[in-house]
């Protein structure tokens, strides 16, 4: 992880280097604010991957010039194969974009409907904990 997070603080200085720049050459504020809240994303995320690099302390394969492909084989993580919910947060996310032309009314239903549907899509493979009082001890 040492290749990434060298990568997201290059990027960061390059935000930086370009925002002063851009601001000599006589830039809007609007360019300048953009490039700096840029390097500031870029800087937070190469932070994160250091800190979190640094207290894991493992290898990553694109760490060793010698790696081959294989050695970055493995599980990534478990994806949903036939979740329904991306469907209900696209269209409420759709339905905001159009309650900002059409009127606050619908930003708020709108608003409701993406909270739910975020909350079902997060909480789609939650198992329900045990009830303590119906598991017995003898």
């Amino acid at each position: 992880m040492k290749v990434n997070w060298q990568l997201f603080v290059g990027l960061s200085v390059f935000y930086v280097i370009m925002t002063i720049i851009y601001w000599y050459v006589g830039g809007e504020p609007v360019g300048i604010a953009g490039m700096l809240l840029s390097a500031c994303l870029a800087g937070m995320v190469g932070f994160y991957v250091w800190f979190t690099q640094k207290r894991i302390g493992t290898v990553m394969p694109a760490d060793n010039l010698n790696a081959e492909i294989a050695d970055g084989a493995g599980e990534l993580g478990f994806y949903s194969p036939h979740s329904w919910w991306p469907l209900p947060v696209a269209a409420s996310a759709i339905a905001m974009g159009f309650g900002l032309i059409i009127g606050w009314w619908l930003t708020v239903i709108a608003l409701a409907a993406l909270v739910i549907s975020v909350i079902g899509w997060v909480t789609e493979y939650e198992k329900p904990l045990d009830d303590p009082s119906m598991t017995s001890h003898h």
